[in-house]
């Protein structure tokens, strides 16, 4: 019995989780007024003081507390946990439809009567909200504490510390220090002040002796200041302080050089001993100091064990005594060391820090809407350290103390409902707390009923074209939610599958619209309350199509050009064809012939060449089609141009004369003027008015050539004089003499400013511009606009405003909210006409919400996908640009690899309920953060949770280098290194390599190498063989980029290829780039002569050493040989010291005198060359050094050339021992040109 209760038990205890996970969206009730004003709602506070309020004295008291909610809520205070009654106290009035609390003192009274705790009560039929419980404090800046200081009497050298102690002020206040002068104490390396606002001296010089060293206190709230008595400080020195003396040049950290003032090892001022700890909360700023004493001043160095210091936050101030970190987190915690040395010593301090965290959100409670019978629940989850305790209240009472609700159940912090009923809507309190602080949530359930409404237009007419994708919107709303369908022509069963598809919306989509879907279509929705339609008529039409276009012209200047455009379209719908020319506006002249299938040009002009379009369009759709004009000049030959070459541009028309005058037109007449032997064909009107631009000309309209009178049509307000000019195939002619003037009557404005639009520039205001009139639509004399503005769906009164500028700013217009806005301009001869109302929306707020349950999944090597819970729409204070990812690389899995941590953004438009983006372009194999904010079209909202992923291995990048050298005739030495993102752990490395003969390819050979090995060496079959080698790195997921590399063509030398090599100074000359083993021909030429050469002389070059070859130096007789060598030497100088020892004489004025040799006499402008007729022969000669430079020997007489140091008796005799010596590299640097005594040749060979 007992194992069956147990398993009775544990079935219920599944079904309540079962039950717990069955639950519904909330319902979204749309913004429609005729919705909203309906709305029954519980309160939501909406606006609320600070939990820590501290209030300025000088002032009323002001507790602000908003809510909204239908019925309108009546609001209750309580004050340290008791009812408040407001109406008692005369002072404390509450705000009408507000509960925002104003307490005045203008008759009197204390403001510290009123600290307190005070929390609001907002509440209606459906529940009540509460506020966060205010902590009201008044601001207090008392007076310094009266106090005698004793002068500070020390010695120089010594540390010091100042005390500040101000008094303790509500807010703390802010501490300096100045002295008499009301300047600034100059603070450095070695005096600065601390957090705790005492002044710090590392070590005492006699320059700081003063008698005004004094602490200020600065009271935010009060603007005051107050001033600590001032210390007096003097300095035993054993040397007075000179401000000019010889150290005052010194640096400011060593100024006690020179002065006997004892150096010591540095100690620290602050902390004391070798080991703090600090407490810290999570977001907030953490500061830790270190001062040291010493002499010379200490420097000071921050390390944090086992980690680095987070750069991105991180900042040293106070000259490196400050180590201020910004925003902590969990991470920050650790031990921080601060270490002072100077060149005495060093000290070391070790701080623990301890980050805590206050409650703060992980998925904060929302407002849920439900309909009868419907489930849904209620999470609050937050986190904190020490992990907070959670607790729920109902309309303010704990929820254990609360009327039962059978279909409410609480499982830790979750609210779950199931089957909820008419009646049960309250508001729930998740309030989340620890010792460091609480946080505090209202949540609604209302649960709502509501018959089906229709929030469409009725009776809506929808025109398509053809064959298009077809969209017929039925917006609805009801509670529960109601089923919807469709119908056609009232009957037939309901449309859903095939071509017809019904979104949740209430869209009908029609997939291709045909000629039969016309009809008309009824949109149902009912549900268990009611039953409402709607209908909407689609007609489909014909598409519009160009069925002949205009095609490419070619034509000679003064025939006709003519593009077709016939249209075929619905005859149901107006059509528009409008001509361009190079994609501006073709203005249709007398000249220019357009009707309804072509477009005409006679007498083709030079300018009248470009490419011309045809553009048809109805209200629904359109087409268009380009062809170019090409035009060319007369042709010579034709006869009917022979006589066209003695025509010229006509003469000007004259005698211009007004008649038949009215308010906006009047008749104009010339006569005409020669036309120089081409036909006049156009006359082009010109007008000139002195009211808005006197001066400037500007076409009126065209004419045919064959009229001499025309009624112009003006516009009213304008004082008009005219001109005319005739146009013929050449050209046009001057302009006639101006028209007598003519002003037209004024009138009101015809035309109604265009551009409307509204839109928030700052914060709280809406910026309503459009554009202005121009000149001629003016119609009279002082224009001036009438702009009119009301909030929408307000039910408002329209406010207006008259202005002369073309904009206007409306202040306090709240945030993001929609305006029905219009204008009109009026002049002094009335208003004209008024425009179409237009949307327009103020100024964005900051975001007040960050999006919630930031996750991430499906984790590859360089993308994972991300999913967030959207915000409330209300909470982001604007149009939503995006959801913002903020993400950087924390550190590699590798260890030792340093990562660049550069922020990085990306966004994402995603909707719905469940969005989601896909972050790319990461790197494998890292530690990755990241978090997400809500962005509008002006600011970015606060940030999410961090998120922490790590990117899976990945292939490895390409290898940092791969280089190919050649160490003998026979052999290729190849070097690599690991690549900078090896992506994962590396598992080695894959070399793939294959002859090249030109187009020609071997067979493709590989070797894999382990990771530690970085180099291979290769043997070539002979030394002309060119290889391609692939160079790729592998981990476990596969192998990386490949690195190809060309081996080098070392044989190019080998096979008679003749190089030159310029020369520019004088014998001897080294030669680079030789390959070993080989044998080389070689000659000296001129550049400026070539037939002045010398013989060509054959050498070889050494071959490579070879680990095979025997080691000369180990062999015996080689080892004797030395030995001899060494003998003969050691008796040679003996030698030569007795010689010298007797007053030898060295005969070095005869070797100066010596005639130079011929050879070293030749052109400095010459050159030399060399060829190789062998490929690989044994080398009997000099050895090349590594850089292919011919090694000179180290010992040589060229040491100790003339011109040195050395002591020379009079008949130029060494005196004593010969010391003098010569720059090795100053010696090979001179280009001297004597001859290379024999003494030197034979210690160059040796």
């Amino acid at each position: 019995m007992q194992s069956w209760g147990r398993q009775e038990g544990l079935l219920a205890a599944i079904s309540l989780l079962l039950l717990a996970w069955e639950e519904v969206c909330t319902i979204e009730v749309p913004l429609d007024p005729r919705i909203q004003q309906d709305l029954k709602q519980p309160p939501t506070i909406i606006k609320q003081s600070l939990k820590d309020y501290i209030v300025d004295p000088r002032d009323n008291i002001i507790i602000e507390c908003e809510a909204k909610g239908n019925p309108v809520p009546t609001f209750m205070w309580r004050r340290n946990g008791k009812f408040f009654n407001v109406g008692k106290d005369p002072r404390v009035t509450m705000r009408k439809r507000s509960g925002t609390l104003e307490i005045s003192f203008r008759n009197g009274g204390r403001p510290e009567d009123y600290e307190g705790e005070y929390q609001c009560f907002a509440s209606n039929n459906f529940g009540t909200a509460l506020s966060n419980k205010m902590l009201l404090r008044v601001s207090k800046s008392p007076l310094w504490p009266k106090e005698v200081l004793e002068p500070v009497v020390i010695n120089e050298g010594a540390p010091l510390v100042l005390a500040c102690n101000p008094p303790p002020g509500l807010p703390p206040p802010n501490t300096f220090w100045m002295n008499s002068a009301m300047l600034p104490i100059s603070q450095d390396e070695r005096v600065s002040m601390g957090l705790n606002g005492d002044l710090y001296f590392s070590n005492v010089l006699a320059k700081d002796a003063a008698t005004d060293y004094s602490c200020n206190a600065r009271f935010l709230f009060t603007h005051t200041i107050q001033q600590k008595n001032p210390f007096t400080l003097k300095v035993l020195t054993k040397e007075p302080y000179n401000d000019t003396s010889s150290f005052s040049s010194v640096n400011h950290t060593d100024s006690y050089s020179g002065r006997s003032v004892p150096e010591t090892t540095p100690t620290f001022l602050t902390p004391t001993g070798t080991t703090s700890s600090k407490m810290v909360l999570r977001g907030e700023q953490m500061l830790l100091e270190c001062i040291a004493a010493g002499v010379p001043t200490p420097r000071i160095h921050w390390f944090k064990k086992g980690g680095e210091l987070p750069t991105q936050k991180v900042k040293t101030e106070n000259y490196n005594k400050t180590l201020r970190i910004m925003s902590v987190s969990e991470e920050d915690s650790g031990e921080y060391v601060c270490r002072a040395n100077n060149k005495i010593g060093s000290i070391s301090h070790s701080i623990s820090v301890q980050v805590k965290a206050a409650p703060y959100w992980l998925e904060k409670p929302q407002n849920l809407i439900l309909a009868p019978d419907e489930n849904g629940r209620l999470v609050c989850r937050a986190n904190g350290n020490p992990k907070p305790s959670i607790q729920w209240l109902v309309n303010g009472e704990p929820i254990e103390s609360a009327v039962q609700n059978p279909s409410r159940q609480v499982v830790d912090d979750t609210i779950i409902f199931r089957a909820v009923q008419t009646g049960s809507s309250a508001v729930y309190q998740c309030n989340a707390s620890n010792e460091h602080g609480y946080l505090l949530a209202n949540a609604f359930v209302n649960i709502l009923d509501m018959a089906p409404r229709m929030l469409g237009p009725k009776n809506q007419l929808i025109k398509v074209i053809e064959n298009n994708r077809t969209f017929l919107d039925c917006p609805y709303f009801g509670s529960p939610m109601p089923e919807l369908r469709w119908f056609k022509n009232g009957q037939g069963s309901s449309l859903d599958g095939g071509q017809y598809r019904v979104y949740l919306n209430g869209t009908l989509e029609i997939k291709r619209a045909r000629t039969e879907d016309q009809g008309t279509y009824t949109c149902v929705a009912s549900n268990i309350l009611g039953r409402v339609d709607n209908q909407v008529r689609l007609e489909v039409k014909e598409p519009t199509r160009i069925v002949r276009a205009p095609e490419h012209l070619t034509v000679t200047r003064g025939s006709l050009a003519q593009f077709d455009c016939r249209v075929k379209y619905d005859v149901s719908l107006p059509i528009t064809v409008t001509w361009t020319k190079d994609d501006k506006p073709l203005s249709i002249s007398w000249r220019l012939k357009k009707d309804e299938d072509s477009l005409t040009i006679p007498n083709v002009l030079e300018s009248d060449e470009g490419t011309y379009t045809c553009t048809v369009s109805t209200e629904l759709d359109e087409d268009s089609a380009s062809a170019r004009l090409t035009v060319l000049g007369y042709d010579p030959i034709s006869p009917s141009n022979r006589s066209t070459l003695l025509a010229d541009r006509p003469e000007p028309p004259r005698d211009l004369e007004l008649s038949d005058p009215s308010e906006r037109s009047v008749r104009l007449t010339w006569i005409h003027g020669n036309d120089n032997n081409s036909p006049i064909t156009e006359f082009q009107v010109q007008f000139e008015e002195n009211r808005f631009q006197p001066g400037r000309w500007q076409n009126l309209s065209s004419y045919p050539g064959d009229l001499n009178s025309v009624v112009l049509q003006l516009s009213p307000y304008v004082n008009y004089q005219f001109r005319v000019i005739a146009i013929n195939a050449i050209g046009p002619s001057r302009p006639s003499r101006p028209s007598p003037r003519y002003q037209t009557s004024g009138a009101p404005p015809d035309v109604v400013p265009r551009g409307l639009k509204g839109e928030g520039t700052k914060t709280n205001n809406m910026e309503i511009s459009w554009e202005p009139l121009l000149d001629m639509e003016k119609n009279g004399p002082n224009l001036r606009y009438i702009v009119s503005w009301r909030q929408k769906d307000m039910s408002q009164d329209w406010k207006n405003v008259t202005t002369t500028l073309a904009r206007h700013v409306i202040h306090n217009a709240g945030t993001y909210k929609p305006y029905e806005i219009k204008v009109l301009a009026l002049n002094d001869f009335g208003p004209g006409p008024e425009s179409s109302i237009v949307i327009g929306y103020s100024a964005e707020g900051r975001p007040t919400a960050a999006p919630t349950d930031v996750r991430v999944s499906k984790i590859d090597s360089t993308k994972t996908h991300v999913h967030w819970a959207p915000v409330d729409p209300n909470t982001i204070m604007g149009a939503l640009k995006e959801y913002r990812v903020h993400y950087w690389r924390e550190s590699s899995l590798l260890k030792g690899l340093r990562v660049n941590k550069e922020v990085k953004t990306k966004g994402f438009n995603a909707s719905g309920l469940q969005p989601s983006g896909i972050l790319t372009d990461l790197i494998p194999y890292s530690n990755y953060k990241m978090y997400m904010k809500i962005v509008n079209r002006r600011y970015e909202g606060p940030p999410s949770n961090t998120v922490e992923f790590q990117t899976k291995e990945g292939v490895p990048g390409v290898p940092k280098f791969f280089r190919i050298k050649r160490w003998r005739t026979d052999t290729i030495h190849l070097e690599w290194e690991k690549p900078e993102e090896p992506n994962g752990i590396l598992i080695g490395y894959t070399l793939k390599y294959q002859t090249v003969n030109g187009s020609q390819v071997g067979h493709i050979q590989m070797e894999n190498f382990p990771p530690n090995v970085t180099q291979f060496t290769l043997r070539l079959p002979d030394r002309s063989t060119h290889y391609k080698f692939f160079l790729s790195a592998r981990t476990q997921v596969g192998a990386g980029e490949v690195y190809a590399e060309d081996s080098p063509h070392f044989a190019n030398e080998g096979n008679g290829t003749v190089r030159s090599v310029p020369v520019k100074h004088q014998p001897p000359i080294k030669l680079a780039g030789l390959i070993e083993g080989a044998r080389y021909q070689l000659r000296v030429y001129s550049h400026e002569h070539h037939g002045i050469s010398s013989e060509y002389v054959d050498f070889e070059t050494l071959a490579a050493y070879s680990k095979d070859q025997v080691d000369i130096a180990t062999q015996g007789w080689f080892i004797g040989l030395m030995c001899a060598v060494a003998l003969l030497v050691l008796i040679l100088l003996i030698v030569c010291f007795i010689k010298r020892s007797r007053g030898g004489k060295y005969p070095v004025r005869d070797k100066k005198d010596l005639p130079l040799d011929a050879v070293d006499q030749k052109d400095q402008d010459g050159s030399f060359d060399y060829r190789s007729d062998e490929d690989n022969k044994p080398l009997q000669g000099s050895q090349t050094s590594l850089d292919g430079n011919v090694k000179e020997s180290d010992d040589s007489l060229v040491d100790y050339g003339d011109g040195g140091n050395g002591q020379f008796n009079e008949d130029g005799s060494f005196i004593g021992q010969y010391t003098v010596k010569k720059d090795k590299e100053e010696t090979e640097g001179n280009e001297s040109s004597e001859a290379t005594s024999p003494v030197n040749a034979i210690y160059s060979l040796a």
